[in-house]
C-alpha cells in the first residue's frame, strides 16, 4: 500500500484560498462639539464599554431569568418521561412539546429582560426584580430608535 499524501487543509476547506485586501479604516466623520472638544478618540471609546460591575449584574440577572426557564423547559421532558414510563398519567407529545416550547420562549425574553432590567449606572444596584430600571431603559432604547430613525429620514 502507497502512504496517504499529509493533507495540509481541512475536508470542508476550500482548495483555493484567495487573500483579501485589508479594509481600510473611514476617517472619522465626528463633528468636534463642545461636549466632544478636548477629548480623545479613547475617551470616546471608554464611554462606549460596559463596566465590569455593569456586565456582571447582566449576566446575573440573564443566568436568573433566562435559565430558570430554560431548565424547566429541560425538566419538563424528564417529567413527561418519567410519567408516561411508569404509566402515572397518559400524555399527549403535543402537550410535552407546548410546555416545553412555551418554557424556552419565556427563557428567552428572559434573557432580553435580564440586559434591561440591570441598572446601568454602575453605583447603583437597583431592584430585585428590575422593574424601574427595565421601563427605564427600554424608554431609552426606544428614544435612541426614533432618534436614529428620524436622522436617517432627514439624511435622505
Amino acid at each position: 500500500m502507497a502512504p496517504k499524501p499529509k493533507q495540509d487543509r481541512l475536508p470542508f476547506e476550500p482548495k483555493q484560498t484567495k487573500q483579501k485586501a485589508p479594509k481600510k479604516v473611514p476617517a472619522s466623520t465626528a463633528v468636534a462639539t463642545p461636549a466632544t472638544k478636548g477629548r480623545s478618540p479613547k475617551d470616546d471609546a471608554s464611554l462606549s464599554v460596559i463596566p465590569d460591575a455593569v456586565s456582571k449584574r447582566m449576566i446575573r440577572r440573564m443566568a436568573l431569568f433566562s435559565g430558570v426557564p430554560t431548565a424547566l423547559g429541560i425538566s419538563t421532558f424528564v417529567v413527561a418521561y418519567y410519567v408516561v414510563s411508569n404509566q402515572l398519567l397518559e400524555l399527549p407529545t403535543v402537550a410535552v412539546l407546548l410546555v416545553s416550547l412555551g418554557c424556552f420562549g419565556i427563557g428567552v425574553v428572559g434573557l432580553s429582560y435580564g440586559i434591561l432590567s440591570t441598572s446601568w449606572d454602575e453605583n447603583r444596584v437597583g431592584s430585585p426584580l428590575g422593574w424601574e430600571e427595565f421601563s427605564l431603559n427600554l424608554g431609552r432604547m426606544v428614544e435612541a430608535w426614533r432618534a436614529g430613525r428620524q436622522e436617517s429620514r432627514s439624511k435622505s
